[in-house]
């Protein structure tokens, strides 16, 4: 009974599914391993100095408190518990960047090179932003807050704050501002993604401004104070991603006939295939290339073949392609320059008109796939203003 099991890693040659699958989840299980070892080798190192780790952290309260007041234990087990709770915390926030790599080590592979150039920088910034949120918090927030705090204790009461529960307020808070400075991030991730445009965020400033206030409501303790100031930095990021959004915004279209569709370094794995949008044409005359057409370069530079478009008749011909969408009974099949049949002249039309409509609002790759269709299927005089809108796409 020594038989020998076979290599999962040779199995998935065998045309099974289950395995990739499997491996993803052993090379996930180890990224983990490492994720919790470095945490708790980060943990060991400061532990020996949790009490003092404790005692910088109360700093900003107990320079509030009046003279003579000290802060308390009323757990038994508070003072060995809480440092040692904050030591872990501080562990997780130190390790952090290599928590987050073994992350982007896992999912890389499976990215395309322009992905990669956007995620390194965006994952680099989302933690210096989240580190930026817990300082401002420390020197800019706990001294306010806990100033107010004071200000407004009622006669004949004592303050002496809880060690317990001011950690667990602190470590609220810190998580409050550290993913309040992420609003750049995504802001930025929405547009590059197409999911929006910094047009539409900008008309929707208005009732962001009211979400902010409503988050620092209940991300923050019951006061104004620290909500107010919770909700401007929250407001001013918000602006401060709309302005850099521009900038990928207007990149993206480079960034994508760049090569956005070829794998990085490293190819995507077995399993994690994903569908590969056609790359844009570098002309006008290639984008019939990009749909399958056969043509020679004397076809391309041939003058005859294509003419651009003036602005009036670009607007003529789209005045045209909504009436006929608008009434497409009066519309049917029509023969093209080549004598061969085509799609129903309305059907094109109505594509040409949707592609219009995603270049306007800035959705490129939608539009230029709507028009790789009219490409194929549609008339010369259809044809001919597809290349238009691709060529002015590509300009």
């Amino acid at each position: 009974m020594n038989e020998r099991l076979p290599d999962p890693r040779l199995a998935a040659d065998d045309g099974g599914s289950e395995q990739p699958f499997i491996d993803h989840l052993i090379e996930l299980r180890d990224r983990l391993l490492r994720m919790v070892v470095a945490i708790v080798i980060v943990f060991l190192g400061l532990f020996p100095f949790a009490n003092t780790l404790y005692t910088w952290i109360a700093a900003p309260i107990r320079a509030q408190l009046p003279e003579g007041a000290t802060m308390i234990a009323t757990q038994v087990a508070s003072p060995f518990l809480t440092p040692f709770k904050l030591a872990l915390v501080v562990a997780v926030f130190i390790a952090m960047p290599y928590i987050l790599y073994q992350l982007w080590a896992f999912i890389a592979p499976g990215l395309y090179r322009h992905e990669k150039r956007l995620a390194v920088p965006l994952l680099a910034s989302s933690i210096v932003l989240f580190y930026l949120g817990m300082v401002f918090a420390y020197f800019v927030v706990f001294p306010l807050v806990f100033g107010f705090f004071t200000s407004v204790t009622p006669e004949g009461v004592q303050q002496m704050p809880d060690i317990a529960f001011y950690l667990e307020f602190i470590l609220k808070l810190f998580f409050a501002f550290g993913i309040a400075f992420e609003i750049p991030i995504a802001t930025i991730l929405l547009v590059a993604a197409g999911i929006t445009t910094p047009a539409a965020l900008e008309n929707k400033r208005p009732y962001v401004i009211v979400g902010v206030f409503i988050a620092g409501m209940l991300l923050t303790p019951p006061d104004v104070i620290s909500q107010t100031l919770l909700a401007i930095p929250m407001w001013l990021l918000y602006e401060l991603g709309i302005l850099f959004s521009r900038f990928f915004q207007k990149d993206a279209g480079a960034r994508a006939q760049s090569d956005d569709d070829s794998p990085g370094d490293d190819d995507p794995p077995t399993g994690s295939h994903r569908p590969k949008s056609p790359k844009p044409p570098a002309g006008p005359g290639a984008a019939e290339i990009a749909v399958g057409h056969e043509i020679d370069s004397s076809d391309i530079n041939d003058p005859e073949r294509f003419r651009p478009l003036t602005d009036d008749e670009m607007e003529a011909e789209l005045d045209a392609i909504e009436a006929e969408d608008l009434h497409p009974h009066q519309s049917g099949a029509r023969v093209d320059a080549s004598g061969s049949s085509a799609m129903p002249t309305a059907a094109t039309d109505t594509l040409l008109y949707q592609a219009n409509q995603h270049r306007a609002e800035g959705n490129l790759n939608a539009a230029r796939h709507l028009l790789y269709r009219v490409l194929e299927d549609g008339t010369a005089d259809q044809r001919r203003v597809a290349r238009n809108i691709l060529s002015d796409l590509d300009s």
